[in-house]
């Protein structure tokens, strides 16, 4: 091989290696609707340093929620839904990725536990490859996390939670082109056995947060609206079990 040649494909992996690092830290935009969930008010109190921060104004909570964001997903595209539940009486909290990508930030969850000693039930939980690396931290720490939530999300057979104690909830929706319906089914084997199972009926995959349309995902059926309601309803549920 001679010099040019090795030039030549020096230059093309470098060519190659920055569209990657572009592609990965050009995430899907939160839409304003999320953008305007980001403000302290009289129910609930916001924070945008580290991570993005939502507790309730009046009362302090002992049960948190970790949320890891979907891949190249703006981690704010999930304000209103987080907002939402925090109102309820919990902590919750988005955790931003190294290059918008969870599988580079799998153990985030660590300094999030760290930072906060007052919550003494910890729930994780995300969306799309955010639930897989959810369940990923999950696995290697059931001693701290005590129940896991999928937002159109699975975990892969090298993490499958199947023999652990950890409550599951799964929330996926009929519409959704990328957590397909079959891939839902095939990965309940790799979930808990009393693992709580809730269908959206005309949700997509895009409509779990609020960043728009999405690559490769179907037209869902319902408005955003109603979809957020079911997804942010049941997530509520699922925590106050904790409570008991």
């Amino acid at each position: 091989m001679n010099l040019k040649n090795v030039i030549l494909g020096i230059l093309i992996l470098s060519i190659l290696g920055v569209s990657a690092i572009f592609w990965a830290i050009s995430p899907m935009e939160a839409m304003p609707e999320a953008l305007n969930s980001l403000k302290t008010d009289n129910s609930v109190v916001v924070s945008t340093n580290q991570w993005l921060t939502f507790e309730p104004a009046s009362s302090t909570p002992t049960i948190g929620f970790i949320f890891y964001p979907g891949a190249k997903v703006d981690p704010r595209a999930y304000a209103p839904s987080m907002r939402a539940i925090a109102a309820k009486g919990f902590l919750t909290i988005i955790v931003p990725m190294p290059f918008n990508l969870a599988i580079f930030g799998i153990n985030e969850a660590n300094d999030v536990i760290a930072a906060h000693p007052e919550i003494k039930t910890w729930v994780i939980g995300g969306h799309s490859l955010g639930g897989a690396m959810a369940a990923s931290y999950a696995k290697n720490h059931e001693n701290v996390i005590k129940g896991i939530v999928f937002w159109a999300a699975y975990p892969g057979e090298s993490d499958s939670l199947a023999g652990t104690k950890l409550r599951a909830l799964s929330i996926y929706a009929s519409r959704d082109g990328l957590a397909t319906l079959q891939n839902i089914e095939n990965a309940k084997k790799f979930l808990p056995k009393d693992t709580k199972f809730v269908e959206i009926k005309g949700g997509n995959h895009a409509q779990f947060g609020w960043y728009g349309n999405q690559p490769g995902d179907l037209e869902a059926t319902i408005t955003r609206i109603q979809q957020q309601k079911i997804v942010v309803d049941e997530t509520v549920e699922f925590l106050e079990g904790f409570e008991k």
